[in-house]
């Protein structure tokens, strides 16, 4: 496949008020009451949903700069250049879950010494005068010490080295800081051996000093700080399809991915595999990204934490329609998978005197995260899923009567598994369905009332994974455009709708699979999609409540290419109304307030390209980003131009 490419097209920055030309006839009465206080938004209603896919992981938000550090993938030297005599072994290992380890050996003339180089993840990059970590476990098979240099190269120069001394015979942690003389984004890591002897070596790694709130180990910092200036309600993790598997054996088991990273047992990652033509046979999970991490990233972004778990079922995508296939768990057998779900709250949210609530503790976090969502399955359809939940649920409201279970409607937005789903999730009384949806621009647009005939009295909607996929498969204005239309359905149903998440969040620009997604990066650069202004518009505005929105006594849902929605702020006192114009021309607006509002001034910002086609780019980031501007209020009317192509947030002061 060819690299991903972004357009690279000029902006057109136009403010919302007071440019460019309007028909009579597009003339626009929006009413809207703020009196009229209607339904909640919940707190968690635009969150985000993280799946380890596109290196979004390991080579992503996990800032592990050495990929196979403890050389556990199927081919144990991928990512890694050996040079003299060097094997891999598995005997009396430093890692019972990561059992293998390198051995270098250095004693022969015609030698001249032996090492390792490590790639990282389409190279390993580091900035000029900043610290990186470096760290590994060391065993020294022989009576005399042995140094080892550590270098980082760019471009075949070292750019800075440091040495480490292996003495003990005993599996110990040896580290040291580099500090790179020069920048380069696909750099790579150098670990040679200065003396003769036999060495073991395992679990090396290499961090940048900086990373989010600075902790050793952790996640890299730009990318967060991104998710951060979201304003997520809700934090869904680890996945998707990773949760279920290709097999059972590969699922995503959260036990496995806590306690001390270093003996995290790697898995391969399904999306290494997936599709024929665009493989990554180097995409496996270390895990050094786990739940522990996931539950104090929620903590951090202020998100609720919406871990979701295997049902029983691996992938029935990549598995047959036999209810008797090896990769689906009997239900009578359920019961590790049921204690894998009760053990999870535990470690969420017991007493440090429990056994799983003692394991957080251990971690660096006594206090509980105080889960209160819990996720069961993932896309599963047909009678094989709604009769493994059902065991979930009753275990679950058994002991924890007050965590609230996510059930799924299935893969697809309609249909006869979607309606069977539905109806099961009705009949198990679930507290939410989780509803996924990849469709053209156009689904989005009329997307804007889907759920204004939904049941009120049943179970709630979970947006779970959405996100309009152009024929291009870009993240170009067109499909961010949609999904801000489709958005003030889901904000205006807000009794229906609790919680909604694009999907995927993250892309490596190298080493991708899928496409499109809310963030792409490289080692170095973050690139924030027109998706991604979207999103951040509505975290940013979400309100406490919805208030009437109408033209003509009636919802704003396309009426001359207009969608709308409307909400107010107790906590700030405002009012925030969104309107998205879908056509090519402006419209001429007016905005008619009631009396509760008495404002003069609203502060309007606006999404805009000129061009559907326009995205931005890793060279022109800014290609489509919000403008702010201001608009005066007069008589209770606020009159303008709604710019052709656009979506504009308009707030005012109550």
């Amino acid at each position: 496949m060819n690299k991903f490419k972004i357009l690279s097209l000029c902006a057109a920055v136009c403010v919302l008020c007071g440019e460019g030309k309007a028909s009579a006839q597009d003339k626009t009465t929006i009413n809207v009451d703020a009196s009229q206080v209607g339904a909640p938004i919940q707190s968690t209603m635009y969150g985000v949903f993280f799946e380890d896919i596109n290196f979004g992981a390991d080579g992503g938000l996990y800032a592990e700069l050495i990929k196979n550090r403890s050389f556990e993938f199927k081919n144990h030297l991928v990512g890694w250049l050996p040079f003299g005599d060097v094997e891999i072994r598995k005997d009396k290992p430093a890692f019972d879950q990561n059992p293998h380890y390198a051995r270098l050996t250095f004693k022969t003339r015609n030698l001249t010494s032996s090492g390792l180089e490590n790639e990282g993840f389409r190279g390993i990059g580091f900035k000029q005068g900043e610290k990186y970590k470096f760290s590994m476990y060391a065993r020294n098979q022989e009576k005399e010490p042995v140094k080892v240099k550590i270098e980082l190269i760019s471009s075949d120069n070292v750019v800075a080295s440091a040495e480490l001394v292996v003495e003990s015979n005993k599996w110990t942690k040896l580290s040291a800081d580099l500090v790179p003389r020069r920048t380069d984004k696909k750099g790579k890591i150098r670990i040679t051996m200065a003396g003769r002897g036999v060495i073991d070596l395992d679990h090396i790694s290499l961090f940048p000093e900086n990373t989010w709130k600075g902790r050793e180990g952790g996640l890299r910092a730009d990318l967060v700080q991104a998710l951060y200036d979201l304003n997520p309600g809700l934090f869904r993790f680890p996945g998707g399809c990773i949760v279920e598997g290709t097999t059972l054996d590969t699922r995503y088991e959260w036990k496995k991915s806590v306690g001390p990273v270093e003996n995290r047992p790697t898995n391969i990652n399904r999306w290494n595999y997936t599709f024929n033509q665009i493989r990554a046979y180097d995409y496996f999970q270390s895990l050094g990204l786990g739940f522990y991490e996931y539950f104090l990233l929620s903590e951090d972004l202020g998100a609720e934490p919406l871990p979701v778990l295997s049902c029983g079922l691996a992938c029935q995508y990549e598995n047959s329609n036999d209810p008797h296939d090896k990769e689906y768990c009997p239900v009578e057998h359920l019961q590790p998978f049921i204690d894998d779900a009760l053990d999870l709250i535990e470690f969420a949210n017991g007493a440090v005197t429990t056994k799983w609530g003692k394991l957080r503790a251990e971690m660096g976090h006594p206090e509980p995260f105080n889960m209160k969502y819990i996720g069961i399955g993932n896309e599963q359809w047909g009678e094989l899923y709604p009769e493994r939940l059902e065991k979930f649920i009753v275990a679950i409201k058994a002991k924890y009567p007050d965590m609230q279970i996510v059930g799924s409607s299935g893969p697809s937005a309609a249909g006869e598994r979607f309606d069977y789903g539905w109806e099961q999730m009705n009949r198990l009384n679930v507290d939410l369905v989780d509803e996924h949806y990849y469709e053209p621009p156009t689904f989005f647009y009329n997307g804007a009332t889907r759920y204004d005939n939904y049941d009120r009295n049943g179970p709630k909607v979970f947006a779970g994974e959405y996100a309009a996929h152009h024929s291009s498969k870009t993240n170009n204005f067109d499909t961010a455009l949609s999904e801000a239309a489709f958005m003030t359905g889901l904000e205006r149903n807000a009794d229906v709708v609790y919680m909604a998440t694009y999907a995927p969040l993250f892309a490596h620009l190298d080493a991708w699979q899928w496409r499109p997604d809310l963030i792409w990066f490289d080692n170095f650069e973050v690139v924030l999609t027109p998706n991604y202004y979207v999103q951040q518009l509505y975290g940013q505005n979400p309100g406490t409540n919805v208030v009437p929105l109408t033209v003509d006594g009636s919802p704003l849902t396309g009426q001359n290419n207009l969608y709308g929605s409307a909400v107010i702020d107790k906590n700030t006192n405002e009012l925030i109304i969104k309107v998205v114009n879908s056509s090519n021309q402006d419209r001429n607006t007016t905005i008619k307030l009631d009396s509760s509002v008495k404002g003069e001034n609203a502060q309007v910002t606006t999404l805009r390209a000129a061009d559907l086609s326009m995205e931005n780019s890793l060279e022109n980031p800014k290609n489509v980003v919000p403008v702010n501007s201001t608009a005066k209020i007069s008589n209770g009317e606020l009159n303008f131009n709604v710019r052709s192509q656009s979506f504009s947030v308009i707030k005012i002061k109550m």
